[in-house]
């Protein structure tokens, strides 16, 4: 796909606010680490300021580079569920498949950072033989998530992926893990709406995190997908001086649900190289939390939630899981529904 990777071609007013100091970082950044990429749509979608909370999502900044003790190059510790090369099994009914390292833009959030910089292609047929052959051993997998990357980067890839995962397991259930309604929603027609909306049990997970996001295109095409029978599940990520307050969530939220789309997840930072700048203190967090259940109703309030780092999986935050603190007070411990206990930063 097509997407904004220098400086040239950035919005105009976009690269008119750039310092020389600023353009400079963004192509020094494409040489190491993860790269600068962004779509026309979403970047359209920035103001000059340097604090606003689209901008700060896809603009490289040089706290990326600020040594970080908690920083983990797999923060969900999924090496330790691979079974197959892009396939991890961590959960008993479900299972996920990375199929591609390709995006509709690089978050600079992004807990996944060090394996989308590798840019890996779209999954080859061999791979997926394997997949089929794994799945088919494994009865008690009822869903498949389709994550990269972003796989509807690739439409025509991802149509043929769902067809052939459809013929061979017709009752798997489905779910696609994207941004594209967000970053590029005019990718996605109708005809390929109906397509989806023909190979259920099948639904998807889509990434929001701010109430700007959800351009007329994007409200257009989410309205869609919800209108065609597809389950859509909003997953947002607690990024601080982006969204980190009460009233732009309960708005995002209260956005979504009369879309027709359903929140599912509020999630705390993972810990991710470059993204300590993002991270929201966990105890502020849960305060927020507390004031975003007071103005929201059940329905548009999702689950505040934390993927323990290195592959402790997934746990719903609330006071009663902390323990206690670590040994020098710069992390909490974390208890797991099985009671063991995982450190994450107090600040």
């Amino acid at each position: 796909m097509n997407l904004i990777t220098g400086v040239r071609e950035l919005p105009p007013r976009l690269a008119a606010s750039l310092s020389y100091e600023e353009a400079a970082y963004i192509e020094r950044v494409k040489e190491r680490g993860l790269p600068f990429a962004v779509s026309g749509h979403f970047a359209s979608l920035a103001g000059p300021e340097r604090d606003d909370p689209i901008r700060r999502q896809f603009m490289p900044d040089p706290r990326e580079e600020q040594a970080d003790p908690f920083a983990l190059e797999d923060p969900l510790g999924e090496a330790r569920y691979r079974v197959l090369p892009r396939l991890v099994h961590q959960y008993r009914d479900r299972a996920l498949l990375k199929t591609c390292g390709l995006c509709g833009g690089c978050c600079r959030f992004c807990f996944r950072r060090v394996w989308m910089a590798e840019e890996a292609p779209f999954i080859p047929e061999e791979e997926v033989l394997a997949v089929f052959a794994w799945l088919k051993t494994r009865p008690e997998i009822r869903e498949l998530l389709l994550s990269g990357g972003d796989p509807l980067c690739a439409p025509e890839e991802a149509e043929r992926l769902i067809s052939r995962i459809r013929g061979e397991f017709p009752s798997l259930r489905i779910r696609v893990c994207t941004r594209i309604p967000i970053t590029d929603p005019l990718r996605i027609d109708s005809a390929f709406i109906g397509f989806l909306a023909s190979r259920r049990p099948l639904r998807m997970a889509v990434h929001i995190n701010h109430p700007r996001e959800l351009s007329p295109e994007s409200r257009a095409l989410l309205a869609g997908l919800a209108g065609a029978g597809i389950p859509v599940h909003v997953q947002t990520v607690l990024l601080k001086g982006i969204n980190d307050n009460a009233e732009t969530l309960a708005n995002l939220f209260e956005d979504c649900l009369d879309l027709g789309l359903s929140p599912y997840y509020l999630f705390q930072l993972d810990l991710a190289p470059g993204t300590a700048h993002f991270r929201v203190p966990l105890r502020k967090g849960l305060a927020l939390y507390r004031e975003l259940a007071a103005l929201l109703s059940g329905l548009a309030l999702p689950s505040y939630a934390l993927d323990l780092p290195g592959g402790g999986g997934k746990i719903r935050l609330h006071e009663g899981v902390i323990a206690g603190e670590g040994p020098e007070g710069t992390t909490l411990l974390l208890r797991d529904r099985d009671g063991r206990l995982w450190p994450y930063p107090s600040g």
